[in-house]
């Protein structure tokens, strides 16, 4: 807690102290070197972006209490594990003397991370239009039903509160703005119900802005993209809670159950199973934990840190090169020797064969992934395994130049994604 003439800033450790910049003025008024631009989109409140040595930090300016109502409930979701931006501080600046001085919440920028405007005017292909609406909605169902499996009343989901990352050709949404959340020990249908009602309303508006703003052909229509959301959660949803009514003959269906929401990136904490009223048959009801199950395995093996679908990816690789280890050695391979050997020989020589003018590009992970679906392509071009090399010189030369720039995205479109 550091106090200048009133001021107070509540910060955690391992972030600047923000003390040099000019907070007895109103945030839209600024005007500091520190001062950077960021894709922007539809935003409620005034919200600017810093730069201390390459790191970014959203400063939105909020009344009091909503600062601080925010930051509790950001400080919460952390603690959750659950994917939302970074929360740093709180700066009060009511005592500073200035009437009309709102508070400010400080977050750490995402890197990477896009506004989804900017999704749609970074598509890869001129026909990706529909492919991309479903990733955008699987990614927004996602992230609804971990929010609602540990007890988070949204209240305002959008895709403007809202910010996508890549991830292994998918999108992973990560949420922006928490101000009307709720935390429940657990939710009700209803409430759940209520939460996904207004999810849709306001996704509907955020297509039929977008189809407006950009020009986009009329289809798909936006309701019925917003409907399909709504099967897309309750699919989900059903997968990871219904129960199930086994017979007593039938318990490899536990394990069968297990691997499917393994593949949907869940956890399992428990198995329960409950004897029926007339005895012949098995009630099975899974307790999931939160999402993570390929990024924590992979953390394990080799340290690497990736979003859920990039380690699934970078798993399915390593297994392969085990796989191709064991064929050429003809004996068995420990894992983690293996996984030694790969993050040795394949996942860093890829990486530090990125460019340094085009390291911003996209995330390493997604680089290696995107690297090896090159190497498939090439392979079936030319009709036989071109190699790791190979692939690697014909994307850094050829794909990752013509990728927008994704670290940190500036704002010459306009497009902001914090609200």
């Amino acid at each position: 807690m550091a106090t200048i003439s009133g001021l107070r800033i509540l910060s955690r450790p391992g972030h600047p102290d923000f003390l040099d910049l000019p907070w007895n003025e109103p945030l839209d008024e600024w005007v500091d070197e520190r001062i950077v631009d960021v894709a922007r989109g539809v935003h409620r409140h005034v919200v600017r972006f810093i730069d201390y040595e390459g790191q970014v930090y959203a400063l939105k300016e909020l009344p009091p209490r909503l600062a601080d109502r925010e930051y509790r409930l950001l400080r919460k979701m952390a603690e959750e594990s659950l994917p939302a931006v970074d929360v740093v501080g709180v700066v009060k600046r009511a005592g500073t003397g200035h009437a009309g001085l709102e508070d400010v919440l400080v977050t750490r920028f995402l890197d990477y991370s896009l506004p989804y405007r900017t999704v749609f005017m970074h598509r890869r292909e001129p026909s990706a239009a529909p492919g991309l609406a479903d990733r955008l909605l699987d990614a927004l169902a996602v992230l609804l039903v971990r929010l609602h499996l540990a007890g988070f009343f949204w209240g305002d989901c959008s895709l403007s509160n809202t910010l996508f990352r890549r991830d292994a050709g998918e999108l992973a949404a990560y949420l922006v703005d928490i101000e009307t959340g709720e935390w429940h020990s657990t939710l009700t249908a209803g409430q759940r119900r209520h939460d996904l009602e207004l999810t849709q309303e306001n996704v509907a508006g955020g297509l039929l802005d977008l189809q407006l703003e950009l020009g986009l052909a009329p289809e798909p229509d936006p309701l019925a993209v917003a409907e399909d959301l709504r099967g897309r959660y309750e699919r989900l949803w059903a997968e990871l809670t219904n129960d199930e009514l086994l017979r007593p003959d039938e318990r490899f269906r536990i394990a069968a159950r297990m691997r499917r929401l393994n593949e949907l990136g869940f956890d399992i904490d428990e198995v329960e199973l409950v004897a029926t009223a007339d005895g012949d048959r098995l009630l099975m009801r899974t307790h999931v934990t939160e999402q993570g199950h390929h990024r924590r395995r992979l953390l394990s093996l080799t340290g690497l840190q990736a979003q859920e679908n990039q380690a699934r990816s970078l798993l399915n690789d390593l297994a392969n090169f085990r796989a191709s280890l064991e064929r050429r050695t003809g004996q068995p391979i420990n894992e983690n020797v293996a996984a030694y050997r790969w993050l040795s020989t394949v996942f860093e020589p890829t990486v530090a064969a990125i460019p340094e003018a085009l390291r911003g590009k996209l995330e390493p992970a997604e680089v290696f992934h995107e690297v090896i679906q090159h190497k498939w392509f090439l392979s079936e071009a030319a009709g036989r395994d071109v190699g790791v090399e190979e692939a690697v010189a014909s994307y850094m030369n050829r794909i990752l130049p013509t990728v927008p720039d994704e670290r940190t995205v500036l704002g010459s479109d306009g497009f902001m994604g914090y609200g």
